[in-house]
């Protein structure tokens, strides 16, 4: 593992890793690897992170709750996982208590916490991105959509787990998903207010920037799949799967996505006044017109962490800490990209994203090959010392291989081997990337 860090510069000793999910069990076990061999902990945690890490059962929009078991735990530096706590203000929180973290303040936050605060930035400077119009009241937003017509996308301007987007492809669903977020209360708060946008007509691609004020890193590309079934069909969710890289980003296409996107971003957001060190994960879709933003997040995507971090060849510790204290150009000239693909399935609990059970029983295969990682995210353990379902999204079986298809069939012959009575899954991640070639 290459990007060791200088003398100069030592690495955290005492790493807290905040959050519960698969994104946050990759980070235990990416910052793990690091050649500093730092103690690391996790608050929540799950089944699977407990595995590895001692866990405490700090919720985490505890914010009160998390600084004080990172000063009882002398910790010298956080990797906040979610955005719930990142929009709380945790790092602000631990930034007062004089602790080192990764993750925007609450003025970046706000980047992901509310879909118009981002509309108005992105227009503002002039960043390809859709048609749109903000509404807080149900006829004028009736309205509009009856004069754009569908498809047509509708999103609740707040945190909604993932599940505040509707793609409608007629004007009736259109119609019943802006009056469930502004008069139903579907999404409580977060719908109060809402974004109508354009339907962009092309494939979706994830770019995850390491930003530390106007300094950056671009991490390698990926391909998530939101909807739940194969061919892209059924409802959005926070993701079935994805891959890396993702080809039909092109080396041309991603230096005119640096040029015309990533770099008017980061600059953008300081313009704002806002020192961002932390994780900028922008959502594009690639039309015919050209790359296009749909989204700004403000952390790491799950399940694209899954993919992204285990193709670095650098020590991602050390890559996190720099953009939290500002040196990030140090180690910019350092970071290295594997040349293997690689593939997450995600497995979830039947019926997400909607009503799902819980506390179903998960059996693991005896042994993985040595390219293939279980990643948990909705696991928990019951009263026996079972693994047990949790969540919506229980697992993601990631796989690194020299080809997407050998990666893919490494994977998916994990996926048949667990056995738990409610799984499902996407038979189709990479499927595009595969078809294509």
């Amino acid at each position: 593992m290459s990007s060791a860090p200088s003398e100069s510069t030592p690495l955290p000793k005492n790493v807290l890793i905040v959050g519960a999910g698969g994104r946050e069990h990759t980070l235990v076990k990416t910052v793990l690897a690091s050649p500093a061999r730092p103690r690391v902990i996790a608050a929540p945690g799950n089944a699977g992170i407990a595995a590895e890490v001692p866990t405490f059962p700090v919720a985490a929009d505890d914010i009160p709750g998390l600084v004080a078991l990172a000063r009882r735990e002398q910790i010298d530096f956080v990797i906040v996982g979610p955005e719930v706590p990142l929009s709380l203000g945790l790092v602000d929180a631990l930034a007062a208590a004089g602790i080192p973290a990764y993750g925007p303040k609450a003025d970046g936050a706000r980047l992901e916490a509310s879909k118009v605060f981002t509309k108005k930035i992105l227009l503002k400077y002039g960043i390809p991105t859709a048609a749109s119009g903000i509404f807080t009241e149900i006829e004028p937003a009736l309205a509009y959509l009856r004069s754009r017509g569908a498809p047509i996308v509708i999103k609740a301007d707040g945190l909604a787990a993932g599940k505040g987007v509707v793609v409608a492809q007629s004007l009736a669903e259109a119609e019943a998903a802006a009056t469930d977020m502004l008069s139903g209360n579907k999404f409580g708060a977060a719908g109060s207010q809402i974004l109508v946008e354009d339907c962009l007509v092309g494939e979706e691609t994830s770019i995850l920037v390491v930003t530390s004020g106007r300094d950056y890193v671009i991490l390698p590309t990926s391909q998530d799949h939101k909807r739940i079934g194969d061919g892209d069909t059924g409802p959005n969710t926070g993701g079935m799967g994805t891959y890396s890289p993702a080809d039909v980003v092109t080396p041309e296409l991603l230096v005119r996505i640096d040029r015309e996107i990533v770099k008017p971003s980061v600059d953008a957001i300081a313009d704002e006044g806002i020192d961002f060190r932390g994780t900028l994960f922008i959502g594009i879709m690639l039309t015919p017109q050209g790359p296009s933003v749909l989204e700004y997040n403000t952390r790491f995507g799950d399940p694209e962490t899954q993919v992204v971090l285990p193709r670095l060849d650098t020590d991602v510790l050390a890559l996190l800490w720099a953009a939290a204290r500002g040196t990030l150009g140090e180690v910019k000239p350092l970071v290295k990209i594997k040349p293997d693909h690689a593939i997450c399935v995600v497995i979830a609990a039947r019926g997400y994203p909607d009503a799902y059970p819980k506390g179903d029983a998960i059996t693991f295969p005896p042994a993985l090959p040595d390219n293939v990682q279980i990643i948990h995210a909705g696991t928990a353990k019951n009263a026996a010392g079972q693994v047990v379902t949790a969540g919506g999204r229980v697992l993601g079986v990631t796989a690194l291989a020299h080809t997407l298809r050998a990666a893919a069939d490494s994977a998916y012959a994990v996926c048949e081997q667990i056995e738990c009575a409610t799984k499902v899954y996407r038979r189709d991640i990479g499927a595009k990337q595969l078809n294509r070639r």
